[in-house]
């Protein structure tokens, strides 16, 4: 089958953009059923944003270890219920 370019619509941002022949035949040869609906600009920054969400760095607290009486960081809020350990006594 011969491919030929196309131009398709961004429904992000709305800007027409070409989806090439080697493209289409990219798709076909990986399965894909459907042409792409964002240009490559949006596609990108969609990209990025999922990365970065995957990526956020986790809020520490600071603590008092149970057992060593040195101070750490956890990632939770002690409340004083329950031990807190550092990572050398809590692997222990």
């Amino acid at each position: 089958m011969a491919f030929q370019d196309k131009t398709l619509t961004c429904k992000d941002c709305g800007v027409d953009f070409m989806f090439s022949a080697s493209e289409q035949e990219f798709y076909e040869e990986k399965g894909f059923k459907n042409e792409p609906q964002r240009c490559p600009s949006c596609r990108k920054a969609r990209k990025q944003r999922s990365n970065n969400t995957g990526s956020r760095q986790r809020q520490m607290f600071t603590a008092t270890c149970s057992s060593c009486g040195l101070e750490t960081q956890v990632p939770f809020k002690p409340n004083g219920s329950k031990p807190v350990y550092c990572r050398d006594c809590f692997q222990r």
